[in-house]
């Protein structure tokens, strides 16, 4: 037995292993929620078909950032977020697609690739990777926005109808006139990731950063299990003050049971 929750299906007691590839804890990257010091800084609405687009720069103790929400005709809402130097990266991304778009013919399924991929291109920012699919499907052209986090992370995508790529990067155009490219925050080299393996367990230590700041992703893995935790750098000295005092406790604990018990000696007498 299992039930469905955020990410997949998860085992019941007594039921099958059945945990998806990533089972992912990350509470930095929520993407619904207003983060503790977050301001909004300009946003911007587009109304591109039947969807709506709205386009944040957004600033927090870490930097300034860009949030990108599609709101499609049913409500559903999708989001990706873009460091400001990745959303000028973006602008030229949709310069390209969109001149590629203007010289396609019109439709025709008997030469659409099986994936119905016309053009793709990819963006990496830190641990953040975006893959860019200018795709064709029954209901039209469209540019697909996937954002992806490494180890794991959850997958977030929006979809541009291709007849609104030149707005939206006019609209990005704009934004960033104003608000510049620098991201902001932490500007050195990231530690690199480490790794350590404890019985049948692996487990993974990633230094990442996204708009929300510098983190430290936690992975335990095994045969066909695999769960994280995220650690933000504010709390990385109580997180190891903790650890530290559960390690200094149970070390007394294991020194005490070796230490020999009152009034016996730790030599043996020699028999007379």
């Amino acid at each position: 037995m299992a039930y469905e929750g955020r990410g997949g299906r998860y085992p019941t007691a007594g039921g099958p292993l059945d945990l998806p590839s990533s089972y992912h804890l990350d509470f930095e990257d929520d993407p619904g929620q207003q983060q503790v010091g977050e301001q909004e800084l300009a946003t911007k609405m587009l109304q591109i078909q039947s969807k709506r687009f709205y386009i944040d720069v957004k600033q927090n103790r870490r930097g300034r950032f860009m949030k990108v929400a599609e709101i499609g005709a049913d409500g559903r809402r999708n989001q990706v977020f873009l460091a400001l130097s990745t959303a000028a990266e973006f602008r030229e991304h949709l310069s390209q697609f969109s001149d590629f778009y203007s010289n396609l013919g019109p439709p025709n399924p008997d030469t659409l690739p099986e994936d119905g991929k016309l053009k793709s291109e990819t963006m990496v920012k830190d641990n953040r990777r975006y893959y860019l699919d200018l795709k064709e499907n029954s209901r039209g052209r469209f540019l697909r926005v996937s954002q992806t986090i490494a180890r794991g992370g959850p997958r977030c995508q929006i979809a541009i109808p291709a007849q609104g790529m030149i707005e939206f990067r006019d609209a990005l155009q704009e934004l960033l006139d104003e608000f510049g490219t620098d991201d902001g925050g932490f500007k050195g080299e990231l530690p690199e990731g480490r790794h350590m393996r404890v019985e049948n367990k692996n487990f993974y230590f990633d230094i990442g950063q996204n708009n929300r700041g510098i983190y430290m992703r936690i992975s335990e893995v095994k045969t066909n299990f695999r769960t994280a935790i995220t650690i933000p750098e504010k709390s990385w000295s109580r997180f190891r003050d903790i650890f530290s005092d559960y390690v200094d406790k149970m070390k007394d604990g294991s020194d005490k049971e070796k230490a020999p018990a009152s009034g016996e000696s730790s030599l043996s007498s020699p028999n007379k």
